[in-house]
Order: structure tokens, then C-alpha cells, then sequence
């Protein structure tokens, strides 16, 4: 066989082994995403939403939230990018997840479901971070068909791009995070009575 086609056939053979691993890699990371205590459809919340699939004790681990690791510049980048088409399109939805001072993970990805996850000013889960990964357990028993939500915990400083669907009683009316609900009620307070008069 030719020099030629040894080298060409090397490159080949290199270029499938290549796709042969990253196809292994996706096959794997599309089963991390799946989770046997949930299920995606459409939510009462908002668009899709995850729901429980048989009932789920309090601190199960739930699902894990997925995606490419970015780190902060990255991550801003894209927030804003996010935020120029949720301008245009209307559609706010921003997957990007805070993991430590330098790194987050973006969860926009089709293999992670958690990431079809609706907030709620009253939720039945939390986000724990454990090392480099992050996972939704559940705070409360959640009986099956339940929808599964969390507190997003958006910062005060634009709540006004971030109303809140999730139809609680004790819902607040944006997404913010609940330590700043006494400011944010401070804020709505203000604003009424500047319109009032």
C-alpha cells in the first residue's frame, strides 16, 4: 500500500475513533440527564416542566443538573446574549447555573431535563452543589404527578424581567431570591405609591 494511503487511511481510522468517543461521551451524558423519579411535560407554570414520576421521599436525590462548564466571562456573555433574544422572542429562559466564584454551568442542553425545571416562591426542591456537579433534591415528600420546582434565586437588581408564574399563595410575583423578599416588597410598595399618586 502507498505511503499515501497509509497516512490517508491512519486519518481515517483516527477521525472515527475520534467520533467513536464522542459519541460514547454524549450517550453517557444523555443518561446522567435522565432520572427514573421524573418526567418532562407541559406545565401549568410555565412552557415545560418536570414532574415527579412515582412518589419521592424528602432528600432523594433527584436528578442531576447538566451542561458545559464556562467560566464567568464566558458566562456573562452569554447571559446577555440570552437576554438580547429573550428581547426579540420573548422567550426568557436562561440556563446558565452558578457552581463556585469561577465556574458555572450552562444546563442548555438537550439532555438535561433538570434544566426544564420552573421556579416557585414555594418549592418542593433545592439545588445542592457537590464539588463540581450539581443535583436537585427534594426538600419536602413530593407525591407522583407532582410538578418539581425550585427558587431560582434571581437577584432584586432586575426583577422586573423576571415575573413569577408559579400561582402559590405566598407568591411574590417575581423571581427573587427569598432573602430579598423584604426588599422587593419595599420596591413594589414604592412603586404603588408613586403611581397612586
Amino acid at each position: 500500500m502507498a505511503k499515501k494511503e497509509k497516512k490517508k487511511q491512519s486519518k481515517r481510522y483516527d477521525h472515527l475513533s475520534e467520533m467513536a468517543r464522542i459519541t460514547r461521551l454524549m450517550k453517557e451524558m444523555y443518561e446522567r440527564g435522565q432520572s427514573a423519579l421524573c418526567e418532562v411535560r407541559n406545565s401549568v407554570i410555565h412552557g415545560r416542566g418536570v414532574y415527579a414520576a412515582c412518589d419521592i421521599e424528602k432528600e432523594t436525590q433527584v436528578i442531576e443538573y447538566l451542561g458545559e462548564y464556562i467560566d464567568k466571562d464566558e458566562s456573562e456573555k452569554r447571559a446577555w446574549d440570552q437576554a438580547a433574544k429573550a428581547e426579540e422572542s420573548g422567550d426568557a429562559a436562561v440556563y446558565i447555573f452558578t457552581l463556585d466564584k469561577k465556574w458555572d454551568i450552562d444546563g442548555n442542553v438537550p439532555w438535561n431535563d433538570a434544566r426544564l425545571i420552573n421556579h416557585s416562591c414555594e418549592p418542593n426542591c433545592e439545588a445542592w452543589i457537590e464539588e463540581d456537579q450539581i443535583f436537585i433534591y427534594a426538600l419536602r415528600d413530593i407525591k407522583e404527578g407532582e410538578e418539581l420546582t425550585f427558587d431560582y434565586g434571581f437577584d432584586i437588581e432586575c426583577y422586573e424581567d423576571h415575573p413569577c408564574l408559579c400561582g402559590t399563595e405566598s407568591c411574590v410575583g417575581y423571581i427573587v431570591s427569598r432573602e430579598q423578599w423584604p426588599q422587593l416588597k419595599e420596591k413594589l410598595s414604592d412603586k404603588n405609591a408613586l403611581q397612586a399618586s
